[in-house]
Parts: C-alpha cells; sequence; structure tokens
C-alpha cells in the first residue's frame, strides 16, 4: 500500500469505530437524553473524518465548472440525509464510500504494477570504455558508435553488436520467453535483457531514445491513451447519466410534497437514496480497469497491445490472414537442389552466388552459404532488383537473371518449369536458360497447434498472402489445412488482396494480419488490427503494428486473442450487472421499498464487485491455450 493509501484506511478504521460506538449507543438507549445538535455532532465526526476530502473535491468541481461526477452525488446525498435526521446512514454512506473508493485504488494500482514491471527493464547505467577505464554513466549520455562492456547479471542498456565476449542473454522481460538466447561476437544484442555470466564488450549501434526498450516504454505509457469503444461509450453514458438522475432526483424531493402535500422528510430521503445508488463509480472504474489488466496480462507473455482498442478489436476476429515466409515457416532457407540445364551444377551455383553476392535476403544468404566461397564481386557490373521478379546483373560483361517464372517469361527466356513443391530460383546468362536452385524453408515448430487453438478461440477463416511461387504455398496451405492462399503476390497486390477479404468479412467482425513487420507494413497498417510476429528489436514491426509479440512464437497469438475475449467477457458482465442492480434500486428507491442501507449496497458493493470481477484480467495464463494438434 502507499503511504496515502494507509492514511486512508486509518481514517477509515477510525471513523467505523466512532460510528460503531455511535449507533450501538443509540441502540441501548443512551443518546435519548442529548439535544439535537449533540446527537448531530457525535454522528458528524466520523462523517468529517472520511467525507472532508469528498466535500472539499466537490466544492473544487463545482467552481471549476465540473458539477456532476461522484463527488457531488455523495456530497448532495449525505448532507441531504443529515438534513432530513438520518444520521447513522449518512455518516455510513460517506464510510463505505470512502471503502469502496480505498478498494479500488489498491485494485487499480495492482494492475498498474503490472503494466509497470515493465519500467524494471529500463537500464540505470552503462559501462562506457574510455582511456582511463570504464565509466559508469547515463545511458543517455552514451554516443552512437561507442564500445560499453555489460557485465554478469547487468542489464544492456543500449542496443549494439556484441565485439568480444560469449554470453546467455534472458530476454524474458521483453518476451515473456524463459529460454536464454546466446550472444557471442557478431550477434546483435538489444537494450532491457539481463546478461548472464559471461563479460560482453559491445558496440552500440543505437542512441538511447531510439533503443527498443525505449520504444517499449513508450507503448507502454501511451497505451492507456487508445480507449476502446465501448470505454467512449461508458464516458459518454456517464456525462449524461448522472446530470439526468441528478435532476430525477431534485424532482423526487420537490415535486410529490408540493403537488400532492406528501410528507418532505420522506421524499427528501428517496431522494438521497436515488442519488447514492445512481453514482456511476462501478461502471467508470471497472471497465477501464478490466482493459488495463488485460493489457498488463497481455505484457506478462510478452505481447504488447498498444491500446484498449486493439483488445476489443481482437475479440471480435473472425479472419486471420498470415504472411507465410518467416510468419507460418522459420525464414531460414536452405539449398535442396541445383537442377543445371546447361552446364554442371558448380558453374550454375557460382553464377548465382556471384548474382545474389550484394543482396541480403535470406534466399541470397543461403546460396551464397551453400557456395561456400568468397564471390568475386569483381566480376559483377551492376545489380538491378525487380519488385515481386528477382535479379538482374551484369556478371563479365553479359545479362544475368535469377528470380521466378515472371522474370524469365517477361524477358522472352525459353525454360521448362520445374514442378517442385519449393521455392525456385530460376538462373538465365547471356540470354539462355541456365537451371533452377530449389530452396527449402519448413514450417515453423508448433504451427499446426497454434491454428488449432487460434480457431478455438473464435477464428473462422485462416488465410495466407504469399510472394512466393504457388506451389510451395500451396503446399504449406494443404500442411496447415488453411481456408485461403493467394501466392505470387506483389506488395500491392497483398493490400488488393486484403481489401477483398475486408469485403467479405462480416459485419461487426473484424479482420487481422501477422506479419514479421519488416516488409508487411501496408498490410499491416490496412487490416483492422495488425500483428507483428517475431518483432524484437524491429522498429518497422513496433511502427506499424497495432499489437508486438516480441518473440517468433505463434502460440502467442491465441493466448492474445482469449486474453481479448475474457477481458471484454468481463467488460460486459459489469456493465450488465452494475446496470441491472442500480436500476433495480433506483426503482425500489423512488417507490419508498429501499432504505439507505440498500443504496450503499447498490453503489458500494456494486462496484467491489465489478473491480473484483475486472481483477480476473489480471489472471490469464498459458492453461487457457492447451497444446492439440491440428493435423495428423
Amino acid at each position: 500500500m502507499t503511504k496515502k493509501q494507509k492514511l486512508s484506511l486509518l481514517r477509515i478504521i477510525l471513523a467505523a469505530l466512532l460510528l460503531g460506538t455511535a449507533i450501538v449507543l443509540e441502540h441501548l438507549g443512551n443518546l435519548d437524553s442529548l439535544l439535537w445538535w449533540q446527537k448531530l455532532g457525535l454522528y458528524l465526526l466520523p462523517y468529517l473524518l472520511v467525507g472532508f476530502s469528498v466535500l472539499r473535491e466537490a466544492v473544487e468541481h463545482i467552481c471549476h465548472g465540473q458539477v456532476f461526477d461522484e463527488n457531488f452525488l455523495m456530497a448532495t446525498a449525505s448532507v441531504a440525509a443529515f438534513c432530513v435526521g438520518e444520521y447513522p446512514e449518512a455518516a455510513a454512506v460517506m464510510l463505505l464510500y470512502q471503502v469502496g473508493e480505498l478498494f479500488q485504488s489498491c485494485a487499480v494500482g495492482r494492475s498498474r504494477r503490472s503494466i509497470t514491471a515493465l519500467m524494471d527493464i529500463a537500464p540505470e547505467y552503462a559501462n562506457l570504455e574510455t582511456p582511463d577505464g570504464l565509466a559508469k554513466i547515463d545511458p543517455e549520455e552514451v554516443p552512437l558508435g561507442s564500445m560499453i562492456v555489460v557485465k554478469p547479471g547487468e542489464r544492456i542498456p543500449l542496443d549494439g553488436v556484441v565485439i568480444q565476449g560469449e554470453s546467455q542473454i534472458d530476454t524474458a522481460a521483453l518476451t515473456g520467453e524463459p529460454v536464454p538466447r546466446t550472444a557471442a561476437p557478431g550477434s546483435g544484442v538489444i537494450s532491457g535483457c539481463v546478461n548472464g555470466e559471461g563479460t560482453l564488450r559491445v558496440r552500440t549501434t543505437k542512441g538511447y531514445a531510439d533503443t527498443t526498450v525505449t520504444r517499449i516504454l513508450e507503448l507502454v505509457e501511451d497505451a492507456s491513451s487508445r480507449k476502446a469503444p465501448v470505454e467512449g461509450f461508458i464516458t459518454r453514458f456517464a456525462r449524461w447519466y448522472t446530470p439526468i438522475v441528478t435532476l430525477l432526483a431534485l424532482l423526487l424531493a420537490v415535486v410529490p410534497p408540493l403537488a400532492y402535500g406528501k410528507d418532505w422528510s420522506d421524499w427528501i430521503r428517496r431522494a438521497c437514496i436515488f442519488l447514492v445508488v445512481s453514482c456511476p463509480c462501478a461502471l467508470v472504474i471497472s471497465v477501464p480497469l478490466s482493459f488495463f489488466g488485460g493489457i498488463g496480462a497481455a505484457s506478462r507473455h510478452g505481447i504488447l497491445v498498444k491500446g484498449s482498442n486493439y483488445l476489443e478489436t481482437l475479440s471480435k476476429l473472425s479472419t486471420l490472414v498470415f504472411d507465410k515466409t518467416g510468419t507460418l515457416t522459420r525464414g531460414e532457407f536452405k539449398l535442396s537442389a541445383v537442377l543445371p540445364a546447361r552446364g554442371s551444377e558448380a558453374e550454375l551455383l557460382e553464377l548465382a552466388a556471384l548474382g545474389e553476392g550484394y543482396s541480403n535476403h535470406p534466399i541470397a544468404r543461403s546460396i551464397r552459404d551453400a557456395w561456400g566461397q568468397a564471390a568475386e564481386l569483381s566480376r559483377v557490373q551492376s545489380v538491378q532488383e525487380i519488385a515481386g521478379q528477382g535479379l538482374c546483373s551484369v556478371v563479365d560483361g553479359r545479362k544475368l537473371l535469377l528470380g521466378s517464372e515472371k522474370l524469365l517469361k517477361a524477358r522472352g527466356i525459353d525454360f521448362t518449369p520445374a514442378d517442385k513443391d519449393s521455392t525456385l530460383v530460376y538462373v538465365a546468362f547471356d540470354g539462355l536458360y541456365r537451371g533452377v536452385l530449389v530452396i527449402s524453408d519448413g514450417i515453423k515448430a508448433g504451427a499446426d497447434t497454434a491454428l488449432w487453438a487460434l480457431r478455438a478461440a473464435g477464428v473462422e477463416k485462416i488465410a495466407m498472402l504469399s510472394g512466393d511461387r504457388r506451389p510451395a504455398a500451396e503446399a504449406v496451405g494443404r500442411t496447415l489445412k488453411l481456408d485461403q492462399v493467394e501466392a505470387e503476390l506483389l506488395p500491392q497486390d497483398k493490400v488488393a488482396a486484403l481489401e477483398s477479404m475486408l469485403k467479405a468479412t462480416p459485419k461487426n467482425r473484424t479482420l487481422g494480419y501477422v506479419g514479421d513487420g519488416l516488409n508487411d507494413a501496408p498490410v499491416l497498417t490496412r487490416a483492422d488490427v495488425g500483428i507483428a510476429m517475431g518483432s524484437l528489436g524491429s522498429d518497422a514491426a513496433i511502427e506499424a503494428a497495432d499489437v508486438v509479440i516480441m518473440d517468433d512464437d505463434l502460440s502467442k497469438l491465441p493466448i492474445a486473442l482469449r486474453i481479448a475475449n475474457k477481458t471484454l467477457r468481463i467488460v460486459r458482465q459489469n456493465i450488465a450487472f452494475a446496470l441491472a442492480v442500480k436500476f433495480a434500486i433506483l426503482i425500489l428507491g423512488a417507490l419508498g421499498y429501499a432504505n439507505m442501507w440498500l443504496a450503499v449496497f447498490g453503489d458500494v458493493g456494486v462496484s467491489v464487485i465489478a473491480i473484483l470481477n475486472a481483477m480476473r484480467c489480471l489472471q490469464e495464463s498459458h492453461r487457457d491455450c492447451l497444446p492439440r494438434p491440428f493435423y495428423s
């Protein structure tokens, strides 16, 4: 508990003792001899002990033009109760209201801690190498390209590349994944992760403001500003609801006595009950708290949700579209066959290695790795990349084509298409077809189980968009039993295909797109909700996506959906329960069948129950996504 919460608890305990003593004495008849003002003072003491802050805030808000809030309702109702002689009830209303406020404060604090626990990933210092040795300085002061030392057990302060040393890196704070990653010379490391037992010398590649940990913390802090539609509804509802019920309470207190000569005190008491019950605390607090808890539960699994609006969108998901390479497949390409049409396998592979010499694409790396020698890049005069088709280069003064069937057809090259369910790289040199390279990329481990769990979580259609050859894409689709496969798509074709799927999505349902975040930004942005996979350290993914899975684990997707579904289910439960109970007691109070104690339950009791229900959003775990194979 915070210091403020402890002080509030102390005031509540003292007020409860004083009020309890006064009520016991009154029931024993020991207060019968007191004058009215003495009896009033006896109950005013516990009332002011817990209610002075409410009265002060009500006055301050009125002075600032914010009249209709819970402070105004409680202050008006309790003061009116004192005016009609309901002393114990008036003091009890304020006491129990403050009990509810304390409970609410503790619940919000717990939810906030589930989010702000991420703040612990922020490094406090960096060991900067200087001519005089290591200097411990603020990470914000480390110049780009500097050499830092990360000692065993320390948190990595900045993104960089390991120059010297080997160690195991704990990424659990970012990914929720307990298995450490190996760091060795040449491998990249990101800020926020914890170094294991080895000492690492790291050259920084980003300034502190651009590091992964800074970007993540900014996302977490901004998440509460992106409100779900249901939150906006509750805000608008409270804005109109509170003044309307205040007016109704005023009419209830005034109209019957004036029009029909009824007893003023009885109708003022009914109006007080009306005001107490009408306080919208249960909705105004429990709904945002539910979303906050859902975002916190997701963050513990390494799932960053950029706002509660995306949780609501996920809960309505009916169609989920995947990229293929690196998302459903491992993205670890290996050359599995070399099929020359002219010349030898070695000649064909050498030409391909020369043509791919300047490319950073994973397929290019697999070809160079298979060649196993340093390509003589001085033989390559020019390289042109043709989007969606491949590469056109000049080697030894003659034109070399590497890519898809489209590339060779567009250049009028006569060739025989290969019948392989894999990624194929066709090679043409000096106007003649030379052969084809067969590149294999296996399906990602656990993809079948993840897709089964997605369907179990409510996804009705699973599709895939790929720029790869149709046979290779359809082979993946058959293995994973996807509902729709679109292949040989250029980046703009992916957007067009997604547009058609969006039009086919049922009303009030949504479509999500899952990609690696590096080349899928347009599609991630166009989908109702864009989900970036394996995005540890990827600025492109963090920027483009609405939900970021911080590692490469497909099982996090059904977890995200189940958290979203559970959150929205709890939100709807709280709204229905709070409105039903409040309206029932409002009607009973207006008809004279409810007393102040029932009104207190209608406010504080309902709020406590709704808050307890909202706290269940924090308890999501892997047990709700039990592994079960989708295919055998």
